[in-house]
């Protein structure tokens, strides 16, 4: 059975395991860190964007949300639509799961080595030194309904399919809006980025994070640096820090907003609008003394679609374009999750 970092965590401890400890270069402190709100810094350009994402896409919002795809590939938009109680209950059901007694929760452990993605699990090492990310999750297929294994969702707390299926089908329709502000940013139809990556296909996987609180943050990360394979992802997060983004040479924290959707670029719209929008650099720091958590959900094409620079935005009296190869989906997934060139 993997070692459980909440299980490490609840133990105890008053130093982390060597294998938690990080590279001094990735130590968090490494970097100057900035965030308007907990550092100090007071220039408007530390802030990650916030857009108000009520009613229609007016040119103000089009215009907004194409000026953070590509400066930062992150914002955050408030007014989005889902409500804070519905919010509330997906964070309620989530954290009653790692509530749990531990065998509990093991009867859902995943097997990534069998190919067995959804269910509780613990990151193993995927990096040259080995190290271990301070995260325990779980992980399972939220839309299309077609594609849900119910088999590996929790069944406790009983009404965790419930609210889940409910948030699924009102998050939808915030990633559909949020395609075609995309799409009409760069001048194209509406539904040109939804049709890209898949159309009524368009997949999405709910990912639940757990940080528990870590005796040496300073030492430690939660997710280490990384872009997103998805197109989108859209993100809730509890209210402890930990998110922060690389921008202009810096790591700059996110500042928590309640009820706001943080909505990452992924790497398959960079793809599609060939490097107009930004894949976002990002990474997850711990706290001394609280759980951080976070629901994630990734927005992917199904694995056959092709994704490719978008003809429309191939500009071929610039040098090197189009700037990415076209391939499916899986073929993408299996050279990031192996780290091979693409």
């Amino acid at each position: 059975m993997a070692v459980r970092v909440q299980a490490t965590a609840e133990g105890g401890i008053e130093s982390i395991p060597a294998q938690f400890v990080r590279p001094e270069h990735e130590w968090p402190l490494a970097f100057t860190t900035y965030s308007v709100n907990s550092n100090g810094c007071g220039h408007p350009a530390c802030e990650i964007p916030v857009i108000d994402f009520s009613g229609h896409l007016v040119e103000k919002t089009l215009k907004e949300i194409a000026s953070a795809s590509r400066e930062w590939g992150i914002f955050q938009i408030v007014n989005h639509g889902i409500s804070e109680e519905l919010i509330q209950r997906l964070q309620s059901v989530g954290e009653e799961f790692f509530r749990l007694p531990q065998e509990e929760k093991e009867a859902y452990a995943n097997n990534p080595a069998a190919g067995e993605l959804e269910g509780y699990g613990t990151k193993l090492a995927a990096n040259v030194d080995g190290k271990l990310e301070w995260l325990d999750y779980y992980f399972h297929m939220l839309w299309p309904p077609s594609r849900r294994d119910f088999s590996t969702w929790p069944k406790h707390p009983p009404s965790y399919i419930e609210v889940n299926d409910e948030y699924g089908r009102k998050l939808l329709g915030v990633v559909n809006k949020l395609l075609a502000a995309l799409s009409m940013s760069l001048g194209m139809e509406e539904s040109a980025m939804k049709e890209a990556v898949g159309g009524e296909n368009l997949e999405m996987e709910m990912k639940i994070n757990y940080y528990p609180p870590c005796p040496q943050p300073e030492l430690a990360l939660g997710v280490e640096p990384h872009t997103d394979m998805s197109a989108l992802t859209l993100l809730i997060p509890n209210d402890v820090p930990g998110l922060q983004v690389f921008n202009d040479g810096h790591w700059v924290s996110a500042t928590y907003i309640p009820n706001a959707i943080i909505v990452h670029i992924g790497d398959q719209l960079e793809i599609l609008s060939n490097g107009r929008y930004k894949s976002v650099l990002h990474r997850s720091v711990v706290s001394k003394d609280r759980v951080r958590m976070s629901w994630p959900v990734f927005c992917t094409p199904p694995l056959d679609t092709v994704v490719g620079p978008m003809k429309e935005l191939i500009d071929e009296k610039k040098a090197g374009s189009p700037f990415f190869k076209s391939k499916t989906y899986g073929e993408f997934k299996h050279c990031k999750i192996n780290k091979l060139p693409q």
